[in-house]
């Protein structure tokens, strides 16, 4: 039987770009480029690599957002995952990150896994809860932050690198599991790869697809939400310290005065 895995990536503003709220406190989308978020990469490479050591596997790679969302899975595609699936509703507009699990988790049931694989946070939001979130949807094991992952005999293996150890975890499938920046360089898609991406198929499901209201998610559904939002003031010039022969005491008083020491 084939191993069902489904991977969770997000379409999110480019962190160089110029990054603004609209009018109702969530991200404007529209005026910056956006990109599969670069830690979302790391959980695609892993499917790729568990999926190579498998008998027989599919790479289902899911994502909720906009219209322009499709281009993250373009390059998961081109990466080489087998097919795609992107959740698009007006009303998901403004979902945090209780709505958005809530979506992610339908679509899961509906597609068909054995093991869900996402990055350790967005790159936007760097929340990094969603993972926990979902497994607890699914009614799953979560093995999270892991920087590598292992699928066998109807089991996943990882290990999760903390400061002073490491730690060997196990989970029997159905799973989840999110991986780190550390579990490897991510593929970089070949010629040959974002042509064949461009025949794989990407279905498009809504709200109705997955037996929600629009009351569940977006701005009304969600369970947190930006009350305000200001600039961030523009930085200031810095500290000279000119060294006279009295240099090192200022600066030690600088740092001092600003409890660095």
């Amino acid at each position: 039987m084939s191993l069902r895995i489904v991977v969770c990536v997000k379409y999110v503003p480019d962190a160089t770009g110029d990054r603004q709220f609209t009018e109702d406190l969530t991200v404007n989308r529209d005026d910056v480029d956006g990109l599969l978020s670069e830690l979302d990469e790391y959980a695609v490479e892993q499917a790729l690599q568990i999926a190579d050591e498998a008998d027989d596997a599919e790479i289902t790679v899911l994502t909720v957002g906009p219209e322009d969302a499709k281009d993250a899975l373009r390059k998961a595609l081109s990466m080489g995952a087998d097919k795609a699936i992107h959740v698009e509703d007006d009303d998901l507009h403004g979902s945090d990150v209780m709505a958005t699990s809530l979506v992610l988790a339908k679509a899961i049931e509906k597609a068909g896994y054995d093991l869900v694989i996402t990055g350790m946070a967005s790159t936007d939001g760097t929340m990094g809860v969603l993972p926990a979130i979902l497994a607890e949807r699914l009614g799953v094991p979560q093995v999270t932050l892991l920087s590598e992952v292992k699928v066998e005999d109807g089991t996943v293996t990882g290990r999760r690198d903390g400061d002073s150890a490491s730690e060997q975890l196990e989970a029997s499938l159905p799973a989840l599991v999110s991986v780190t920046d550390q579990s490897g360089e991510a593929r970089y898609p070949s010629f040959k790869g974002i042509m064949a991406a461009k025949k794989k198929p990407v279905e498009s499901w809504d709200l109705s697809d997955l037996d929600l209201e629009a009351e569940e998610v977006g701005l009304e559904g969600s369970w947190t939400a930006v009350d305000s939002a200001a600039q961030r003031p523009a930085r200031t010039a810095g500290t000279i310290v000119k060294d006279e022969g009295e240099g090192g005491k200022q600066l030690a008083e600088f740092l001092a005065g600003q409890k660095f020491i």
